[in-house]
């Protein structure tokens, strides 16, 4: 899968852009602000409905539009599609495909991406809940089906946790907040499916991760990755490389145990008017060399880890789709490593039918990821030995 043209209106500081787009590996180069991240943004938003930078949809849009719209034609073997989304600033925010509505949530349903930015060395080093988000975006795209899955299952969080803090204030015992039990049957079958997703999703990222690390790293650090369910309780283990991280999760008996630990743990929950089990307090955990990798790898062994991460989600989205490899983007990533990283990382992305890459300084990219290369200059497309930008020509958008 490959992205061959990008048109853009009202998004980011692009009134309108036009962008032809080449299979293999692209560079955008130019000056920082100018602009080459917010291409790569619009077309990481098709795959995963959010931007890498900003948590409101809002930041996307041009300063003074109402609306920002992004139109891209991808291309798998001899089947194209075109698909075009469109940010709103009041009201819904609106998609199709090949003309045809659909919902913006099942936008991964046809395109498929990843993108590794600076922002994510977070994944190693950040809170809990920039992991969770990780794992949970990856398990939509293997399944966009579990997009209204989190949606639901957040949604009975909000209102369980809305009823549990009435209840505190209206001081009803424990044992006679019956109307919790309804929450509780929806909150423990969400929670358990998006559970199960989320193990056999790590059990799936588990050797690409230590192949991506030796890859990048040039060492073998031993990486391990395993899930820590709250409902075993704090001190459990996280099933790092053990028979049973490699065992299926038993939906049965996990359902079972959180329906268990909700009872056990309802007085401590109405007393703090909070859900304190379930897959939003669950840990993704990372170790290197037998430490936890937060607090005790260095920066460049964050880098690696980080980056090891994304390699193996794009190695993983390529097993599960029909559709070819997903686009892979690399956002301002090479000015961060040393030399050998970086000759690493391009032997390890050169077996992808589409890489993009943006970059201040094209010499820090190496020579073979930059056989077509496009420069960006004050929001707009300029030819290589242009001193000013050319006018886009007219969006369809």
């Amino acid at each position: 899968m490959h992205v061959t043209h990008l048109s853009l209106a009202d998004f980011r500081n692009y009134a309108r852009a036009e962008v032809e787009i080449a299979p293999g590996p692209v560079l955008f180069v130019g000056r920082n602000g100018q602009g080459k991240t917010n291409l790569v943004e619009a077309i990481g938003y098709a795959s995963t409905v959010s931007s890498h930078r900003v948590s409101t949809d809002q930041a996307l849009i041009r300063f003074g539009a109402e609306s920002a719209i992004v139109r891209m034609r991808v291309q798998h073997d001899d089947r194209a599609l075109v698909i075009e989304f469109q940010l709103n600033r009041t009201g819904a925010n609106k998609a199709q495909v090949n003309r045809g509505a659909i919902r913006v949530r099942e936008l991964p349903r046809y395109f498929s991406s990843v993108l590794f930015a600076p922002e994510d060395l977070a994944l190693v080093r950040g809170e809990p809940g920039g992991r969770r988000a990780f794992l949970d975006t990856l398990v939509v795209q293997r399944n966009p089906r579990f997009s209204g899955v989190i949606a639901d299952y957040e949604r009975v969080l909000r209102q369980r946790n809305t009823l549990l803090k009435s209840a505190r204030a209206s001081r009803v015992p424990a044992d006679a907040l019956t109307t919790l039990d309804v929450w509780d049957d929806r909150l423990v079958e969400l929670g358990t499916e998006l559970m199960v997703a989320r193990w056999q999703l790590v059990a799936a990222l588990r050797p690409h991760v230590a192949a991506a690390y030796r890859a990048v790293a040039g060492d073998d650090h031993r990486t391990r990755l395993g899930l820590q369910h709250s409902i075993e309780g704090d001190a459990a283990d996280p099933h790092l490389d053990d028979e049973t991280a490699h065992a299926p999760l038993d939906p049965e008996v996990t359902r079972e145990r959180f329906r268990a630990v909700l009872a056990e743990r309802r007085r401590a929950e109405l007393e703090r008017a909070v859900t304190l089990v379930g897959p939003h307090r669950d840990e993704l955990v990372l170790e290197l060399n037998g430490l936890p990798a937060r607090g005790y790898a260095s920066h460049g062994e964050s880098w690696s880890y980080a980056l090891a991460l994304k390699l193996a989600s794009a190695h993983v989205l390529r097993a599960d789709s029909v559709a070819g490899d997903p686009v892979l983007v690399l956002d301002d990533v090479f000015a961060e490593l040393d030399e050998g990283r970086r000759e690493r990382l391009a032997d390890a992305v050169q077996g992808f039918e589409q890489v993009l890459i943006t970059a201040a300084v094209g010499g820090d990219v190496p020579d073979r990821l930059r056989a077509t290369t496009v420069r960006i200059a004050g929001g707009a497309v300029v030819e290589d030995d242009a001193t000013e930008p050319t006018a886009p020509p007219e969006s369809e958008a």
